[in-house]
């Protein structure tokens, strides 16, 4: 097994005989990183910043089948109040059996890889690690009434490791483990009840309300009951046995926030955090597909380093893309070298890296619904009325103009078409997927895997009309029924 080490600058007083330190540019630009095999990924960048060069190193690291530590999910868990405060809760037993310091009323702690530098703490150190799961962690510790308390959890880089730990830090990189928090009790009910997540205010919603209450209606006929919830209902979670998302998910939004504490509380979750983190970024799917050998248009990860490698490789019109764009939007046909600088600067202002590709014009998408391993519905998505995607903004409002939903039978649609959608949508998870795909001529090409897709009445239930809403939920009621017989096991 490799072991990569990643930071964001290379220091002379850190040096590892038996593993590459490398620059977070230099593994996200490096081809032969990227097919690197067996290999584990450190990743000691500061990963505060979403969409900053951190968060890249190990969302990318999992997209090429490496192990990185942190995980993406563990990197925006540390962003939830809600997940810090849960910690604080789980460890106030060792805090206050452990923590001696009189100095003063505040105190820092700083763990390497659940260790101590001044090996004092190390119970404490080796447990926060285990429930944040961070390389590099900056704890602080506030005292009130004469108790400890943790006052907030900070993720750091190797640039803000002192000099005095600096020797410590070396010695501990190869002692690299991982471990996992409890998972947060939670009432158990009898009867089986699932909630479903939607918001009324949302301009662009993922299903409409005729399509809600279609599931809703199904419930019964599956064994379960099911309730619509909204954003403000997050403290109810604990009702339900499982939860339904038909919201769109922002990785720093409430809805990603209720994704992740249902999965905390070991309940059934569609969407689940992993698939949101994985789909909302084109350039991880752009890596993990190229992995595993599924067709795409011909794509760069582009840095602000390689922008003139755009127009000789892809050529003019081409497309590009921010990698959490959604509905369309963010994406962008460029025409012209003057076009391409002006937009490619405005990407690079809030993502350190963007999506290239070639221009691939059709008259409509494949859209393919996946759906716990299965084709679940497929249809043709055609392109707005004179444009070349399937939504149009209109200007000046938050109204997207939409091509028309034809639905079909899955025996209908094209083998290749099926088969793909279906392999790329497993290489993302379990969940519920919509993937888009080109055809051109005897070539099929996969657009992107989306999570939370669009089911709206008369467009995607055109073919399976009630069944496709008992279907899903279907898959729901065994889900929960198989956590109950684990949990009486």
């Amino acid at each position: 097994m490799n072991l990569i080490v990643v930071t964001d600058q290379l220091h002379d007083w850190f040096q590892l005989p038996a593993a590459a330190v490398v620059t977070a540019r230099h593994y996200l630009a490096d081809a032969v990183a990227a097919q690197a095999g067996d290999a584990s990924v450190l990743n000691l960048c500061r990963t505060g910043r979403y969409q900053g060069r951190g968060y890249y190193v190990s969302l990318l690291a999992e997209a090429r089948g490496h192990r990185p530590v942190p995980e993406v999910k563990s990197i925006e868990d540390l962003k939830a109040e809600a997940f810090v405060q849960a910690i604080a809760s789980r460890i106030d037993p060792l805090v206050q059996d452990t923590l001696r310091h009189d100095a003063s009323d505040r105190f820092e702690l700083d763990v390497y890889l659940g260790r101590d530098p001044s090996k004092r703490h190390d119970a404490l150190a080796e447990r926060l690690y285990a429930e944040a799961r961070l390389p590099l962690l900056r704890v602080l510790f506030r005292r009130e009434q004469g108790r400890w308390a943790l006052d907030a959890l900070q993720s750091i880089g190797l640039a803000d490791v002192p000099s005095q730990d600096r020797a410590f830090l070396l010695q501990t990189v190869q002692g690299l483990g991982a471990a996992s928090g409890d998972d947060a009790p939670r009432r158990r009910t009898d009867r089986p009840r699932l909630a479903i997540l939607w918001d009324r205010d949302e301009p662009h919603k993922p299903s409409d309300e005729a399509a809600l209450q279609r599931f809703v209606d199904a419930a019964p006929l599956v064994g379960l009951e099911a309730e619509l919830i909204g954003p403000a209902d997050l403290e109810r979670l604990p009702e339900f046995d499982a939860l339904f998302n038909r919201a769109s998910p922002e990785v720093d939004g409430i809805v990603y926030e209720f994704v992740r504490r249902a999965e905390a509380m070991g309940l059934p979750v569609v969407d689940d955090p992993e698939s949101i983190l994985r789909c909302l970024n084109k350039a991880y799917m752009h890596e993990l597909m190229s992995r595993h050998r599924i067709a795409q248009p011909r794509s760069l990860i582009v840095h602000r380093d390689s922008l003139d490698q755009i127009v000789p490789t892809l050529g003019l019109p081409c497309v590009i893309k921010l990698p959490d764009s959604g509905f369309g939007l963010d994406v962008l046909k460029i025409e012209s070298e003057a076009q391409l600088r002006q937009e490619a600067e405005r990407f690079l202002k809030v993502s350190e890296l963007f999506v290239a590709q070639e221009w691939l014009p059709s008259e409509f998408d494949w859209r393919v619904g996946v759906y716990d391993g299965r084709p679940l519905f497929v249809a043709k998505y055609w392109m707005a009325p004179g444009h070349w995607k399937i939504l149009q903004e209109t200007e000046g409002s938050d109204e997207l103009i939409e091509g028309k939903t034809e639905a079909m039978t899955i025996g209908e649609a094209p083998r290749q078409v099926i088969e793909t959608a279906v392999r790329a949508a497993n290489l993302i998870g379990r969940g519920l997927y919509g993937v888009d795909l080109k055809q051109v001529e005897d070539r099929v090409y996969l657009i992107e895997v989306n999570c939370n897709p669009n089911i709206d009445a008369g467009n995607e239930d055109q073919v399976l009309g009630e069944a496709l809403y008992r279907e899903v939920l279907g898959v729901f009621a065994r889900r929960i029924a198989e956590r109950r017989r684990g949990a009486a096991a």
